[in-house]
This record gives C-alpha cells, sequence and structure tokens, in this order.
C-alpha cells in the first residue's frame, strides 16, 4: 500500500463553506476573518480554490445582499495578491419555509457562483420547538413530528432548486437521514462533513454512505 498516493487520493484542495466577517449582527462577526484572510489562509493551506460563503440573509447574523458588491470587490483584490487560487462567491442559504424552500429566491441565485444549504436557527422553521427539542428531553410523538417537517423542508428546498452543498445535515434539528441522503442522491448534492458540528455523526454517515452521495 503506498500511504502517500492514498493521501494524495484523498487531500483537500478546496474549502467551499467559509463565513468572513460579512456574517455579522452589530459588533458580533460569526466569521472572524476578512475575505483576504481567508483567502491567505487557504492558499497557506495549498488549497486550489475557496468559496467565500456567508450565511443567507434571514439568519441572525445573515449576509446583506447589498454588500454582494463590496464582497465582489474584495475577492478580485484577493485574487490580485493570490492568483494561483481560484476564489467563489457563494452563500450559505438558510432552510425555511418559503415558496422554494430557502431564503434565498429564485432570482438571487444569479447573484451567486453557487449556493450551499442548511438547517439553522432563523425565524419561519419552527426555531424554538426545535431548538428545545434538540437539547431537552421531550415527547417522542414531539421529536418525531419536528424530524418529519424538518426532513420535509430539507427535501423541498433540495428537489425546488442546484444545491451544490447540503451543510452538515442533521446538526441542530432532527432528520430522516435515509431520506434526506435519498434526495441528496437524486438531486447529485454533495453532502458536508463538518468538522465544527457533531452531525453528520459516524451513524449518520454510515447511512449516507448506503446511498449513491458524495462527499464535502
Amino acid at each position: 500500500m503506498d500511504i502517500e498516493k492514498i493521501k494524495e487520493k484523498f487531500r483537500l484542495t478546496g474549502d467551499y463553506h467559509t463565513h468572513t466577517i460579512y456574517s455579522r449582527i452589530g459588533l458580533y462577526a460569526h466569521g472572524k476573518g476578512k475575505v483576504v484572510e481567508n483567502v491567505a489562509a487557504a492558499v497557506g493551506k495549498g488549497l486550489k480554490e475557496i468559496a467565500i460563503t456567508d450565511h443567507g440573509p434571514s439568519d441572525f447574523y445573515g449576509l446583506s445582499l447589498k454588500k454582494l458588491p463590496q464582497i465582489r470587490e474584495d475577492i478580485a483584490e484577493a485574487a490580485k495578491r493570490f492568483p494561483r487560487i481560484k476564489i467563489l462567491l457563494g452563500v450559505e442559504a438558510d432552510i425555511v419555509d418559503s415558496p422554494n424552500g430557502l431564503d434565498v429566491t429564485d432570482e438571487e441565485f444569479g447573484l451567486f457562483d453557487f449556493v450551499n444549504a442548511g438547517y439553522h436557527y432563523v425565524p419561519n422553521c419552527h426555531m424554538i420547538r426545535n431548538w428545545l427539542a434538540f437539547r431537552f428531553p421531550c415527547r417522542k410523538s414531539t421529536k418525531e413530528r419536528l424530524r418529519k417537517q424538518n426532513t420535509d423542508r430539507i427535501v423541498k428546498a433540495l428537489t425546488c432548486n442546484n444545491i451544490h452543498i447540503l451543510t452538515h445535515p442533521g446538526d441542530k434539528a432532527y432528520i430522516d437521514v435515509h431520506r434526506v441522503a435519498k434526495a441528496c442522491e437524486d438531486t447529485d448534492t454533495l453532502v458536508e462533513i463538518n468538522a465544527r458540528h457533531r452531525h453528520p455523526d459516524c451513524e449518520e454517515l454510515k447511512v449516507f454512505e448506503g446511498y449513491d452521495v458524495r462527499f464535502e
């Protein structure tokens, strides 16, 4: 077994889920770095691509779409400093109750190079019920009702949109992993393995592995 060949085969070459100080509420920034700082960190790790994907507009520290021209300018400046890495502009849209299942409209998709989507604690998605059920003991019937509602939202978002990556599925709310995995298979959506979140965990990844899905 050639360890170096295995390392090269599975070497990360891109990061398609990063936040910057554009994800902020007041003085609190969810992302800690400026665009150029994120790019510099990616270059330092030997990546070939990086995407700036701040939170969707309905998030408490979500991106203001009015800031997109400035972010594009920041990306252009970073590209001048680091010409060997490809820099993309995306967004981590929130999965909510809306016509297309996201807080980014069909018309707004064209503002980005691609769109990721994930469940977060934002308005219009049974936020409080999910937060309580995910952290404290609750009735089995409540858990199962929320699991179905959350899964229905995710499946709708995936089937109604061209989603690049489903971010940290199963984090923050109960889901039917089999249904989500099948939807990702049907829509050719990447499934994120995120080191900063507990989900998908090992058991959930085994479920995803049973479907024709790819991971990011």
